[in-house]
C-alpha cells in the first residue's frame, strides 16, 4: 500500500474513531459490562479466547480487572475497554506478554456480538497502537490469531497489521493444535 493511500485511510479513521469508537484502561466497576457482553457473546469470543465461557461470573471479572489495574500501573499490561457513542461498552483490547528488552508485546482484542461489523475492533486496534507507541518504548505489536479466526485476521489487516506468516501448533485452544497467523503493527519509523 502507498504512503498516500494509506494517510487517507488514516485520515477517515481518524474521522470514524473520534465520534464513534474510544479506549480507556479498564478500572474497577468495568466488570458489569463486561460480564453482560462476554454473556452475549460466549457463542463467536470462546472458540478462540478460553477465558469468555458460560459460566463467567462477575467476581471473576472483578478479580481479572484488579490484576490489569495493577498491572497497568507497574507496565507489565495495558487492558483496555472499548467504548461506543454514549459510554456502551463495546468489547476489550490491550497489550500483554510484555518482553521489555526487546520491546514488544502481544496486542489482543474482541469485541461483543452485537458490536461486530462496524469496524469497532479496527478503530480499537489503531488507537491501541497509537497509544502504545506514544505512551510506552514498544517498537512491535504482534497479533496472534488461529488460521480459524478468520475474522480477527482481517480486523488486524484493515488496522494496518502486516502478515509475516504461519505458526504451526501456535496455540493450544480447548484441548486443540491451532496454527496461527502472525501479524504485526511497527513504530513508524
Amino acid at each position: 500500500m502507498s504512503n498516500k493511500i494509506r494517510l487517507l485511510s488514516d485520515l477517515k479513521w481518524r474521522k470514524m474513531a473520534d465520534t464513534d469508537v474510544s479506549i480507556r484502561l479498564y478500572r474497577v466497576g468495568d466488570e458489569v459490562a463486561l460480564l453482560e457482553a462476554a454473556r452475549e457473546s460466549v457463542r463467536e469470543v470462546r472458540p478462540f479466547m478460553p477465558w469468555c465461557h458460560p459460566q463467567i461470573q462477575r467476581d471473576e471479572l472483578r478479580g481479572w480487572i484488579e490484576a490489569q489495574v495493577a498491572a497497568a500501573q507497574v507496565g507489565t499490561a495495558y487492558e483496555f475497554a472499548i467504548i461506543g457513542t454514549g459510554g456502551s461498552y463495546l468489547g476489550g483490547c490491550g497489550l500483554n506478554q510484555i518482553d521489555a528488552e526487546n520491546r514488544r508485546a502481544n496486542l489482543g482484542y474482541w469485541v461483543r456480538t452485537s458490536a461486530t461489523r462496524r469496524g469497532v475492533a479496527t478503530m480499537a486496534v489503531r488507537q491501541l497502537a497509537h497509544w502504545a507507541f506514544r505512551h510506552t518504548s514498544l517498537i512491535r505489536l504482534e497479533i496472534v490469531a488461529s488460521t480459524q479466526n478468520i475474522a480477527s485476521v482481517r480486523t488486524a489487516l484493515r488496522a494496518g497489521a502486516e502478515r509475516e506468516g504461519v505458526l504451526k501448533s501456535r496455540l493450544w485452544l480447548h484441548g486443540v493444535s491451532h496454527d496461527a497467523v502472525v501479524l504485526s503493527i511497527v513504530r513508524p519509523g
